[in-house]
């Protein structure tokens, strides 16, 4: 039984477990958006939220700042942190991410998720509408442009010589053959 064991070891020693928890929640400030398993997903989770509620406190700011400065190692994403993050949750009490199970992932199977902050939710750019030309052959033959449909068709055809049918075989005879004879009489 699992009795009072509440975190995932991910399969590391402790200080390389608490870098990776430090890496994916500078990563996730940062874009607000990120991929990863579903296990580190889960531990990022409760990490990154205690991260944004102290982000949140109004009073004894500097504590707060260096308390999270410590684990979040790069200043711009502490600065984002307390200036945007903070404000944009400041009225929620807590659940500041979201899961979405994406399946497993092609290579080893391992359960893939997406971590993201409420508020950035991806809004899929809408496709710019095409503004090219005609797209069939007659209204392009139409405006004076020659395709190569167009060009063929516009060339006369060759005459069959004596012997040969329409489409340029001799009769009963294969080219190759005729070639042969051909080299013979000369």
């Amino acid at each position: 039984m699992r009795h009072r064991v509440h975190h995932r070891k991910l399969g590391r020693k402790t200080a390389h477990r608490i870098a990776t928890l430090r890496t994916l929640a500078t990563a996730l400030f940062e874009r607000e958006r990120i991929q990863t398993t579903l296990m580190k997903a889960k531990e990022l989770r409760p990490y990154a939220e205690k991260l944004i509620t102290l982000a949140k406190r109004d009073d004894g700011k500097l504590h707060a700042l260096r308390q999270v400065a410590a684990d979040i190692r790069d200043g711009a994403v502490v600065k984002k942190l307390f200036d945007t993050l903070g404000q944009r949750f400041s009225s929620r009490p807590g659940g500041y991410t979201r899961i979405l199970r994406l399946g497993p992932r092609k290579g080893d199977g391992a359960e893939m998720a997406i971590v993201e902050l409420l508020g950035s939710e991806y809004k899929p750019e809408k496709k710019a509408a095409r503004t090219a030309g005609p797209k069939t052959t007659e209204a392009k033959a139409d405006k004076g442009e020659k395709t190569a449909k167009t060009e063929k068709a516009a060339r006369p055809r060759k005459k069959p010589e004596e012997g040969e049918t329409a489409s340029g075989k001799a009769k009963g005879k294969s080219k190759a053959k005729g070639k042969k004879s051909e080299a013979a009489a000369k």
